[in-house]
């Protein structure tokens, strides 16, 4: 019998093999690209931590070397993870945790929840702490990375990336001039109690350890790295002040 192509049938027939054969396909590409997706994320991850603390450009440090980069200036066997309480956590590898993942999972019990904590040492060879900070501006997810210094309380570097912010505005906390502002800033006082951070817009953030000059149309954003900040620097204070009373 012959197969009649004009007809409905052959139509929808036809349409339905198509399908099934690029859906292989994609299925297939999709699981033959996850090992080298996965190995950009660890790239791109490894970048950002750098960035906290290094000036990437400057260094040439790029994608093609930044693992070479990295183990020059980060040792993962050092890097630990907080629980909330700021107490290490055993059998977890730092770089493991999906901080954006445990983010956006509403369902885990804030106890549970990781902060891992990277250690290494900037081109003067002093001990660095690089935090890692994730949260939400005005139009999607937001995220960090703070380098504190050797005293375990002042800021020395710090970079912020973004997803969806609106260019110009507030995702301008990428740029240095926002960047900068955090800088030398203190997360603890002097009895290593942590000190809540203020994102300002009167121009008076270069005056106080506690306030950062926000980005002028960019409240929503800036007050979203402010609150990320709070929220993920309070736990680092605690395991930092149980350091330093051992």
């Amino acid at each position: 019998m012959a197969i009649n192509k004009e007809g409905n049938a052959f139509t929808f027939g036809f349409a339905i093999v198509m399908v099934a054969i690029v859906g292989t396909i994609l299925a297939s590409l999709a699981m033959g690209l996850k090992p080298q997706k996965k190995k950009n994320e660890e790239v791109k991850k490894k970048m950002e931590i750098l960035s906290a603390f290094l000036d990437l450009e400057k260094e040439g440090i790029t994608r093609t070397n930044a693992e070479e980069s990295f183990k020059k200036y980060v040792n993962l066997k050092d890097a630990i993870v907080l629980d909330p309480s700021g107490k290490i956590k055993k059998g977890i590898k730092a770089f493991d945790v999906d901080i954006k993942k445990e983010y956006r999972d509403k369902n885990l019990d804030p106890k549970d929840k990781n902060y891992p904590l990277f250690i290494g040492k900037n081109k003067k060879k002093e001990t660095v702490y690089i935090i890692p900070l994730i949260g939400k501006g005005l139009w999607g997810p937001i995220w960090g990375n703070i380098c504190v210094g050797p005293d375990m309380q002042t800021i020395i570097g710090a970079s912020f990336g973004h997803k969806t912010e609106t260019p110009g505005l507030g995702a301008e906390i990428s740029q240095e001039f926002f960047v900068k502002g955090w800088r030398n800033e203190k997360i603890s006082d002097a009895d290593f109690d942590f000190s809540k951070f203020e994102i300002v817009k009167d121009g008076s953030g270069s005056k106080m350890e506690t306030k950062v000059d926000g980005i002028t149309g960019g409240t929503i954003t800036s007050k979203g790295v402010e609150e990320m900040a709070n929220r993920c620097l309070k736990v680092y204070v605690k395991y930092f002040k149980s350091l330093r009373n051992e």
